[in-house]
C-alpha cells in the first residue's frame, strides 16, 4: 500500500503545449497545466461546470516524450504524486505552489 500515500490520478485537457527546459547533462524537464471538469446540477437544476486546473512536471524520457507528442487541448491521463513547495516573491512575499510530479502518461486524445 505504499504507492497510495502519495498518489495522483487526473483525467483532462491540457491547457498549454508543454514548456521543455533542457540541462547540460541532457535531462530534460517540462511543465504544462491540465484541466479538469466535474459537472453537476445546482438547486435550481441548471448545469454548472466546476474546472480545476492543475500544474504538471515532467522529467527525463517522459518529458521527452510529452515534448514530441503533447499538445495544447490533448486529453490525457496522468499518474503522479503531489509536491509542495515555497518561494519568496520579489516584493518579499511568501508563496506556495503545488505540482504533480508525473510518473507515467497517456495520451487519449484531442479536443473538439
Amino acid at each position: 500500500m505504499n504507492t497510495l500515500r502519495n498518489s495522483v490520478r487526473l483525467v483532462g485537457n491540457l491547457g498549454m503545449d508543454p514548456e521543455v527546459k533542457s540541462f547540460d547533462n541532457n535531462r530534460k524537464m517540462a511543465k504544462m497545466s491540465i484541466a479538469t471538469n466535474e459537472t453537476y446540477k445546482n438547486e435550481k437544476g441548471e448545469k454548472i461546470t466546476d474546472t480545476q486546473w492543475h500544474n504538471l512536471v515532467m522529467w527525463g524520457t517522459q518529458a521527452k516524450i510529452a515534448e514530441e507528442i503533447l499538445k495544447k487541448g490533448d486529453e490525457v491521463a496522468i499518474e503522479g504524486k503531489l509536491t509542495s513547495r515555497t518561494y519568496v516573491d520579489k516584493d518579499g512575499n511568501k508563496k506556495y505552489y503545488t505540482e504533480v510530479v508525473v510518473n507515467e502518461f497517456i495520451k487519449l486524445g484531442a479536443k473538439n
